[in-house]
């Protein structure tokens, strides 16, 4: 590995080595040459002078790509697409005249940029059908676990771990949906020529429309896709990676969410993500847990969703059938949105498949705080079976709140609400009766019922119906 030069940490430390393939050279330039022999094969079948020898010598090299020509003859010609034409000649002669014919270089470079990121979103739909089935099975198995509930992050009614975790699921399967709508929308660019007329092709097929309406169809299929885009000039619309990388940002919103909760709740030694035997936490503190992935995590979206912002603002500059200004921009932000979420999921995996929970901790914080949960099925009981006054007794618990409240902040002392409703005359409720409502499953209400029936109805058909996309490993590097 150079050491003196500038090195990604998206590919040295966060993406797979999938995703890494995905973007590379050699992904790029073998595309390329499958579409040139595509549209020679097509065009032969449309009745061009193309034989079957052009066609089977340019197979012949689709994959051994020179390079080293290629990189020569860009320092003369400063066009990497005539580059790789000229490349390839020389490895096919007998082709040469019919590489790229009628083409213009968005041929190449943009159908194979829908290409790549449709193989891309299929293997980030892979690794969120795995997050996802790593939390239904942490919510099943903790759907009964009682925990305190928040809003604002102050105490409220109880839920369970496992409710807690189907509110996680429910952003990635949102934005699983939104993964699958892409991959269905996608159409390659096809061959539309310089500014989207097809001229070029009209005057090779000799003014035949039936010809040139017969080209794209053809590619696509050969290219294993259903259509091209009906209109278009020079480009695809700089919409599509719009689109594209807003759902990958959807994905991190997702993934951040999940994570900035772990991190408050290992805070709280509630839940904790994985923390290996010998991990360093902190250089200077050496009993330190960091949530070190999670915040990663967090890290990583932040820069996604960012990133989202680029192929937006590209989309809006694109002056009439194309401009240029897109292109080293695309070059970044659309393979480095693709390689931080990649990044982003396999934290996920690591963290979801590998979640620690503490029930003694969940249980102190939860009952330090049911008390005043409880109260509101005291103040129902005192009124049913002694007549009191519903408001009158609203208030005498208000106060005694209060002052039990500031016990416990003020003075660091346990809850005593129990104790002061015990003897506040206006209620006739016994100590051993109000200790009966001090169960926390009394409290979580529908929780556990809402986890079988979400993962039952909802998440088990999704992963029941993607059974070859389970079981992707992943290998963090620090």
């Amino acid at each position: 590995m150079p050491t003196d030069r500038y090195i990604s940490p998206l590919s040295e430390r966060y993406a797979s080595r999938e995703m890494q393939f995905t973007f590379s050279q050699d992904m790029k330039f073998r595309t390329w040459r499958k579409l040139w022999i595509a549209l020679a094969e097509t065009e032969k079948e449309l009745g061009l002078d193309i034989t079957d020898e052009q066609i089977a010598e340019l197979k012949e090299h689709a994959d051994d790509i020179n390079y080293d020509v290629a990189r020569e003859r860009e320092k003369v010609v400063r066009h990497d697409v005539m580059s790789h034409v000229y490349a390839y000649g020389k490895q096919c002669p007998k082709a040469a005249g019919i590489i790229h014919l009628g083409a213009t270089s968005c041929y190449v470079g943009d159908n194979t940029d829908i290409i790549i990121m449709r193989e891309a979103l299929l293997l980030v739909r892979k690794k969120l059908i795995c997050v996802i089935g790593a939390l239904a099975k942490f919510a099943n198995e903790y759907k009964d676990q009682a925990t305190l509930g928040f809003t604002h992050f102050q105490p409220a009614q109880p839920t369970t771990v496992g409710k807690r975790a189907t509110l996680w699921i429910n952003e990635f399967m949102l934005d699983l949906d939104e993964v699958d709508h892409m991959i269905a929308s996608l159409k390659l660019l096809g061959s539309k020529g310089t500014t989207g007329t097809q001229a070029s092709f009209l005057e090779l097929f000799h003014g035949d429309y039936d010809k040139v309406d017969a080209l794209d169809p053809m590619i696509a299929e050969k290219m294993g896709f259903e259509a091209c885009v009906p209109v278009s000039g020079q480009t695809y619309s700089r919409k599509v990676d719009t689109q594209v990388v807003n759902v990958l940002a959807g994905i991190a919103s997702s993934a951040m969410k999940m994570a900035t909760d772990i991190r408050l709740l290992q805070h709280l030694k509630e839940v904790e993500e994985p923390f290996e035997k010998s991990q360093i936490g902190s250089s200077a503190m050496a009993y330190k847990r960091n949530p070190m992935r999670s915040e990663r995590i967090c890290s990583l979206s932040r820069y996604v969703m960012a990133d989202a912002l680029n192929p937006a603002i590209t989309s809006g500059t694109q002056w009439f059938e194309r401009t240029l200004d897109d292109s080293a921009n695309k070059r970044l932000s659309v393979p480095e949105g693709f390689l931080a979420i990649d990044g982003v999921l396999d934290l996920c995996l690591n963290v979801t498949d590998g979640m620690k929970v503490y029930p003694k901790m969940i249980e102190r914080h939860l009952l330090s705080e049911l008390p005043f949960m409880a109260t509101e099925n005291i103040m129902m009981d005192e009124v049913e079976r002694y007549g009191g006054n519903r408001q009158e007794l609203h208030e005498e618990i208000r106060k005694m709140s209060m002052q039990a409240g500031r016990r416990v902040k003020e003075e660091g002392l346990d809850n005593n609400l129990l104790e002061l409703i015990e003897a506040n005359p206006k209620f006739h409720v016994t100590r051993e009766e109000m200790d009966k409502k001090m169960d926390p499953q009394l409290y979580v209400g529908c929780a556990p019922h809402q986890v079988d029936k979400y993962l039952e109805t909802v998440v088990q058909p999704m992963l029941d119906a993607n059974q070859e996309e389970l079981g992707v490993k992943v290998e963090i590097t620090v």
